[in-house]
């Protein structure tokens, strides 16, 4: 049934949409709240790019892209129905992929919040968690096949 995953990943949009409503409410832009020391903080950071700030502005080519792959995932989830863990990782990348279409279409930006302090590495969000929980599963998945 891919409904369920529908509804799942609808789920897991809410806790995106109400983690960055959180940080937005509780945070001012740019601000750094330690939560483990050297390890992890919360920094509230609107992006309008995509990792690393990579193409800065392109508002609407990320959107084109996200709804054009939301109707591939959408596509995807039907015609493997059965294929539990293909699915799983279908329901991660569209909950991923929506969440932050929404920050883009309303916003203009997306809201990131955790920052791993010990490495380079970009501010990330729940949805961007679950676009790569969701590859790694589906690569998993298609190497082992």
């Amino acid at each position: 049934m891919p409904f369920i995953y529908i509804i799942i990943s609808v789920g897991l949009i809410g806790i995106d949409q109400l983690v960055k409503f959180w940080v937005v409410s509780s945070l001012q832009l740019g601000q750094v709240n330690s939560v483990i020391n050297g390890v992890i903080s919360i920094t509230r950071l609107n992006n309008d790019g995509a990792a690393w700030s990579m193409l800065t502005g392109q508002r609407w080519l990320f959107v084109v892209i996200a709804l054009i792959a939301a109707a591939f995932i959408i596509y995807y989830l039907f015609k493997f129905n059965g294929h539990v863990v293909y699915q799983i990782s279908l329901t991660l990348l569209l909950a991923g992929t929506l969440g932050n279409l929404i920050d883009r279409i309303i916003q203009g930006y997306v809201v990131d919040m955790f920052q791993l302090d010990f490495i380079n590495f970009p501010i990330f969000n729940c949805a961007d968690m679950f676009l790569t929980i969701g590859i790694i599963i589906l690569a998993f998945k298609i190497i082992r096949d």
